[in-house]
């Protein structure tokens, strides 16, 4: 039979395992909830660029000759 004080140790050591995996889980459910908010934002983002293509929101072609700073 084992020694009561064992079967305690091990019973301690499981909840503090509970514990930490507790903790990573929140910390995990965080990160999920900031990546979808991240992910649904974009979402947004790529249908208000496709609505403004389709309405002719896009400027005319530049020419790349603009970009060029003054001392060229």
């Amino acid at each position: 039979m084992e020694h009561p004080n064992n079967t305690d140790q091990r019973l301690i050591d499981l909840e503090i395992k509970a514990s930490f995996t507790e903790d990573l889980l929140d910390q995990l459910n965080a990160v999920m909830v900031r990546q979808q908010q991240q992910i649904d934002m974009l979402i947004r983002e790529i249908g208000n660029l496709r609505q403004s293509s389709t309405d002719g929101g896009i400027a005319a072609p530049r020419n790349l000759r603009d970009d060029l700073p003054p001392h060229f």
